[in-house]
C-alpha cells in the first residue's frame, strides 16, 4: 500500500509542478509538460513491480504508437479557444477528437497485423 501512495504522490506533484510553472510561464510549463516524465515513470513502476524489460519494451513501443493520435488535442484546442468558444467545451470537443484519433491509429494498426 506505501508503494502506491509513493506512486499517486509522486505523479500528482509531477502535475501540480507543470500546472505552477505554466501560471509563472507557458513556456516552461509546456517544457516540463512535453518531457516524458510520465512515460519514464510508468517505466519505472513496471519494471520495478514485474522485473521485465520486455513489458517495458513493449509498452514503450505502445507509446510511441499512440504519441501520434494525442497530437490531435494540441492541435484542436488552441483553435478552438481562440476562436472564443469556451474552455469546456472547447476542451471537451478537442477531447472527443482526440479519442476518435486513438480509435482511428488502433483501427490502422490493427489492419497492419500491429498490436497496442
Amino acid at each position: 500500500m506505501l508503494q502506491y501512495a509513493i506512486k499517486v504522490l509522486l505523479t500528482a506533484t509531477l502535475v501540480v509542478a507543470i500546472s505552477e510553472l505554466a501560471k509563472r510561464s507557458s513556456f516552461w510549463g509546456a517544457t516540463l509538460a512535453s518531457l516524458p516524465l510520465t512515460s519514464v515513470l510508468a517505466f519505472v513502476w513496471l519494471y520495478h513491480d514485474s522485473g521485465s524489460a520486455q513489458r517495458v519494451a513493449e509498452l514503450s513501443q505502445s507509446v510511441l504508437w499512440l504519441v501520434i493520435p494525442s497530437l490531435t488535442l494540441f492541435l484542436v484546442l488552441p483553435p478552438l479557444l481562440r476562436s472564443g468558444i469556451g474552455f469546456w467545451l472547447s476542451l471537451g470537443a478537442a477531447s472527443v477528437a482526440t479519442v476518435v484519433a486513438y480509435v482511428g491509429m488502433v483501427w490502422c494498426l490493427g489492419r497492419f497485423g500491429i498490436r497496442v
